[in-house]
C-alpha cells in the first residue's frame, strides 16, 4: 500500500492517525489496545498474497480465510514461541478494533464511514490429552474494502523476504518506493515525512534517516541523503541545509539530493 494506514510502531500507538495530501485524506482511530501497527500488517500481506495465489490459477475467494500461524511465521520469519503466539493474538485483536475511514476507492466503488481491516477474527483451539490448549488454525474475514482491493483492484506488491526483517520505517521506505511504480522519483523530506506516516518531528526524521542510511539494510534500495547548498533549496529546511529525497534505477547518476537508489530488479508488482 502507498498510503500510511498503520502506526510506525512495536508497541501500542494510541493516537489517532491522519493523512491528507493530493486530495486523499486517510483517518484512522485506534481502538482499546491500539491502531494496528506495520507489524500487524504482516497477516494482511501474507492473507492478500495467498487469496492472490488462489485467483491466478483460476481457484475461487471468499472474505474468509482460513491459515496456521505456524505457516503465517515460517513466512514472516517469526520464532514459534508462545510470546509469538501471544503478538497473533494480539495482531489480530488491533486489525479488527482499529477503524479506518478514507475516500481512497476499492474496486471502483467508494465507502463513507469507517470500516476495520478485519471484520471477524478468531483463534481457533484443540485440547492436548494434558487439558493444554493448542492452536490449530486461524480464522479470518476480510472487511468489504480490503476485499474489494484484491479481488478487483489486486493492489498487492511482492514483498523481499528481508522485508520481514526491516523496522518499521525501512520498512514505509520500501513500501514506498515500491509502489511508486518508478524507476526514478525525487521528493522533499517534509513530503517523505507525510508519505512514511512519520509522527514525530522533522529533525527526527532526519536524523532516523540518517541511521537508516548508514546501515543500507533496505532491499533492493539505497538510502542516500545529500545536503543541498542554501541557494538550491526550494523550501526552508528544518535547520541546517535542505533534503530532498529520490529514488531511482541502478546506474543512475547521483546528483545532490538524499536518494533512494533501486538495486537489483525486485519482483513486479
Amino acid at each position: 500500500m502507498a498510503f500510511p494506514f498503520f502506526a510506525l510502531a512495536k508497541n501500542a500507538w494510541m493516537k489517532p492517525l491522519t493523512y491528507q495530501s493530493n486530495n486523499v485524506t486517510i483517518e484512522v482511530r485506534p481502538s482499546a489496545s491500539g491502531v494496528a501497527t506495520i507489524y500487524d500488517k504482516e497477516i494482511v500481506l501474507y492473507i492478500a498474497s495467498l487469496m492472490l495465489a488462489k485467483i491466478e490459477v483460476g481457484e475461487s475467494v471468499t472474505q474468509d480465510f482460513v491459515f496456521t500461524a505456524h505457516d503465517l511465521f515460517t513466512v514472516t520469519g517469526a520464532n514459534h514461541s508462545a510470546r509469538s503466539y501471544g503478538r497473533l493474538s494480539e495482531a489480530l485483536e488491533r486489525l479488527q478494533g482499529t477503524q479506518i475511514k478514507t475516500n481512497i476507492e476499492a474496486g471502483g466503488e467508494g465507502e463513507e464511514g469507517f470500516f476495520s481491516w478485519l471484520s471477524e477474527a478468531k483463534l481457533h483451539y484443540s485440547r492436548t490429552r494434558g487439558g493444554e490448549r493448542r492452536l490449530k488454525a486461524v480464522k479470518v474475514r476480510l472487511c468489504d474494502w480490503l476485499f474489494r482491493a484484491i479481488l478487483l483492484d489486486r493492489h498487492v506488491l511482492d514483498y523481499a523476504a528481508a522485508y520481514f526483517q526491516l523496522g518499521p520505517i525501512e520498512r514505509r521506505i520500501y513500501e514506498v518506493a515500491r509502489s511508486s511504480g518508478e524507476d526514478r522519483l525525487e521528493v522533499d523530506l517534509a513530503t517523505f515525512r507525510l508519505q512514511i506516516g512519520y509522527q514525530n518531528p522533522l529533525a527526527n526524521f532526519r536524523n532516523a534517516l540518517k541511521q537508516i542510511a548508514a546501515a543500507d539494510s533496505i532491499p533492493d534500495y539505497r538510502l542516500e541523503l545529500i545536503e543541498q547548498a542554501p541557494d538550491e533549496r526550494e523550501a526552508p529546511g528544518a535547520g541546517g541545509a535542505a533534503l530532498r529525497c529520490r529514488w531511482c534505477s541502478a546506474g543512475v547518476r547521483r546528483s545532490s539530493a538524499a536518494m533512494i537508489r533501486r538495486g537489483a530488479e525486485s519482483p513486479a508488482g
